[in-house]
């Protein structure tokens, strides 16, 4: 029973992460922005690290809002980035940037503090063991608000992420758009960061995504995919975590990407496999956008 009280919490935060997380890899993946996430990810671990050289605890509220207050500059800066048309510097380019200065920002701010070791292990991997139930607790609730957020403006986002084209023709404020759906992308990285660390957000961001891509090309069969992997993955590394004595989130992070490998193995060896396997962009864009006619977006 100790051992379920101890894993239990871990667990269920991983849930909560996966479900998230996985239908936000489907907008990352689909827009080519893969390391948006670990970009924002590292900025809000710079926020929290500027409170915590301030004085303020890690896990306080004014630590949250520092986080968060940088995670919103991140997510302006790179709604207002986006690349429209074709040019000389990718949006990739300008994200992989921010990245390392706001690590290298973050190493250098602690170099002035007390334990910087363990605070920088805190940003890379997290202590997902950690983690309360009031705590899990409101990470659920901003979720489920950010989630039905989406779900109501559904598709405008899936149509950015998707088909940006038809958005335009359609005359969407791109950048407004762009803005808040990188705003919402802020609140759950903010939130997720302070239970799992930056490494970890990013596998439950990007590896569902991924792997569901291997075997599904509908919206709606990837996101079953994702989330079953997800809570599977996270399930088998908390286990393997406390029975080898190894840190959680970092046995987590190893987990998946066994899990993707394994499945790429079973993609190459026991699936179809070349131009045939993979539907027309057309036709994948049709099946979750019926009411679009091939003339709309060709």
């Amino acid at each position: 029973m100790s051992i379920l009280q101890l894993l239990l919490p871990a667990f269920v935060a991983s849930l909560i992460l996966t479900g998230i997380h996985a239908y936000l890899g489907v907008h990352v993946v689909e827009r080519g922005v893969i390391f948006v996430d670990l970009s924002l990810a590292q900025i809000a671990a710079l926020g929290t690290t500027f409170a915590y050289l301030m004085g303020y605890d890690l896990h306080s509220t004014a630590a949250y809002l520092f986080s968060l207050g940088f995670t919103f500059l991140g997510a302006a800066i790179f709604a207002f980035t986006r690349v429209h048309h074709k040019t000389r510097i990718p949006q990739e380019a300008i994200i992989g940037i921010v990245y390392a200065v706001s690590a290298a920002v973050a190493i250098l701010v602690m170099s002035k503090a007390t334990q910087e070791t363990e605070h920088l292990k805190d940003m890379l991997v997290g202590n997902i063991l950690s983690v309360t139930w009031p705590e899990l607790a409101r990470t659920a609730v901003l979720y489920s608000l950010i989630g039905a957020f989406h779900y109501v403006f559904r598709e405008r986002f899936l149509l950015l992420s998707m088909h940006e084209r038809e958005a335009v023709r359609r005359g969407i404020n791109v950048r407004l758009w762009d803005f808040l759906f990188y705003i919402s992308f802020g609140f759950v990285v903010t939130s997720s960061v302070a239970i799992a660390g930056v490494l970890l957000v990013f596998c439950f961001l990007i590896v569902p995504s991924v792997a569901a891509m291997l075997f599904a090309e509908k919206l709606g069969t990837r996101l079953a995919i994702g989330w079953s992997l997800g809570a599977l993955v996270s399930a088998g590394g908390v286990a393997l975590s406390f029975y080898i004595d190894l840190p959680t989130g970092a046995t987590i992070v190893a987990t998946f990407g066994l899990a993707l490998l394994l499945l790429a193995l079973v993609r190459k060896l026991f699936f179809r496999t070349g131009r045939e396997a993979y539907p027309d962009r057309q036709e994948i864009v049709e099946a979750d956008f019926p009411q679009l006619s091939r003339d709309a977006t060709r």
